[in-house]
């Protein structure tokens, strides 16, 4: 087992712009009020819990449904396009309900670990080795953790604009993935 810290780096840079814990910090804070309280542990330990286990089943189940990892990394870039396009644009394309409970669902499945960064692992695969996106896993998680222990605190500190400023950057960076995603996937 061999560990690329460039892979590494980008592996980690790639699933924290998918992941969007910073954008989605006023979406957790309205989470945390309807619901009165998140389990940060549960929450974070749940979507790691996911993530690698698609990581590792994940081209299995697409087999068993008849698709290959290509197809899905091409349809991945097209969510990941329009979740780039909602963070830039300010659209809601995705519509999500909150229910009582926020831990686990809407908050580890689907804002963490949902489709764009399911698929977004399933594409890292095809062009970085496991040990080096399990990493990069395990890093936004802890970063994840720490966010969701002190969104309060970074309510406060970077205020609304610049948690819009962060939300329209990571949407670029998010954009750009997406079109190398398409273009290794399909050769154009």
């Amino acid at each position: 087992m061999k560990f690329n810290l460039s892979q590494i780096l980008s592996t980690t840079m790639v699933l924290f712009a998918i992941i969007d814990i910073l954008g989605a910090i006023p979406v957790v804070i309205e989470l945390r009020r309807k619901a009165g309280h998140i389990e940060s542990e549960k929450a974070s330990l749940v979507a790691t819990g996911l993530m690698i286990l698609f990581l590792f089943l994940g081209e299995s189940l697409l087999k068993v449904i008849g698709l290959d990892v290509e197809s899905f990394a091409i349809a991945g870039s097209f969510v990941i396009f329009f979740i780039a396009m909602e963070m830039v644009l300010g659209l809601t394309i995705f519509k999500e309900e909150a229910p009582e409970t926020v831990s686990i669902v809407p908050l580890a499945f689907p804002l963490i670990a949902g489709a764009g960064t399911m698929t977004t692992l399933l594409s890292l695969k095809t062009e970085y080795h496991t040990q080096n996106i399990l990493v990069g896993i395990i890093l936004n998680m802890l970063f994840v953790y720490f966010v969701l222990k002190n969104t309060n605190r970074l309510e406060k500190l970077f205020g609304k604009s610049g948690l819009n400023i962060l939300r329209k950057a990571f949407g670029v960076i998010l954009l750009a993935i997406a079109i190398k995603l398409f273009r290794n996937n399909t050769g154009l």
